[in-house]
């Protein structure tokens, strides 16, 4: 039998299966008891404690284990941190209000919005940012983009408004073929009941709002705050006056854009190009 890694040579996933086949064991369960407590089957409990379940176990499993062995929020907290170490130290605080939100306005001028790529989009993206990156790197990065799309999994799952650039459509990220996925799935995202996408066209000209892209969070029981991000970083606004004045450029994007049908007609039209 092969000999078990050390613990500093496994990963965090491997790391987090151990943890959870650990306390399983100390409470004296198997790992279809903890399937079934979990609301899943005895093999993904296996691949989650061998650490092979991809891209990650999910947030209702680490919650689940949690209540099955009174470990208050153990797990849940161990899954957050995997998914914050695949993500730059400066976007951890918006994205720990994201999962949050209530609302969502977003406003992307060239590249579209990271809850809504595609994972091959996202890995495009990642290998030109990221060009010295080992290829499992980026992998884990384009994974985690993707795991924030969970935020629509949630009982109550927030509103998103999403205004993109005709550039976010006609920028050629990675290829044809991966334009062309990433339209195909931002048709599909806009049947949802929580999404709504605007297009805004080169023929708009150059709107009252500002050009550089934004995003407005909004809550329940919390103040709204306004997140905008550069090359080198992202910052968090929740002055009053900046939020507000965020709001008031928001409502002329959404005044200057094309209503959603003809937005989603101009997204058809464009993957038809992409896939000729």
């Amino acid at each position: 039998m092969a000999e078990k890694p050390p613990p500093e040579d496994l990963n965090p996933l491997q790391r987090f299966g151990r943890d959870v086949r650990q306390v399983r064991q100390a409470r004296k369960l198997t790992q279809k008891h903890l399937g079934n407590a979990t609301g899943y089957s005895e093999g993904y409990v296996s691949k989650v404690e061998s650490g092979t379940l991809l891209p990650r176990p999910s947030e209702k499993f680490a919650k689940g284990c949690d209540t099955v062995f009174g470990t208050g929020e153990l797990f849940a907290g161990l899954l957050r941190r995997i998914d914050e170490g695949d993500h730059p130290s400066w976007f951890v605080p918006y994205l720990n209000l994201e999962r949050k939100a209530s609302r969502i306005l977003d406003y992307s001028t060239n590249l579209v919005k990271g809850i809504l790529q595609t994972k091959d989009y996202a890995r495009a993206i990642f290998r030109a940012y990221f060009s010295q990156e080992a290829a499992e790197a980026i992998e884990d990065k384009a994974a985690a983009r993707l795991r924030r799309r969970e935020v629509f999994e949630r009982d109550t799952p927030p509103l998103l408004w999403t205004i993109l650039h005709e550039a976010c459509l006609r920028t050629v990220v990675g290829n044809a073929e991966v334009m062309a996925g990433q339209l195909a799935f931002l048709l599909t995202a806009a049947t949802s009941p929580h999404i709504t996408l605007q297009v805004m066209p080169f023929s708009a000209g150059a709107p009252a709002a500002s050009t550089r892209p934004f995003t407005v969070l909004r809550f329940t029981d919390s103040p709204t705050v306004l997140y905008t991000e550069t090359r080198v970083g992202g910052r968090m606004h929740d002055s009053v006056q900046t939020v507000d004045a965020a709001l008031d450029d928001y409502d002329l994007l959404r005044a200057h854009a094309l209503s959603p049908d003809q937005s989603l007609t101009l997204v058809t039209t464009l993957l038809k190009e992409y896939r000729a």
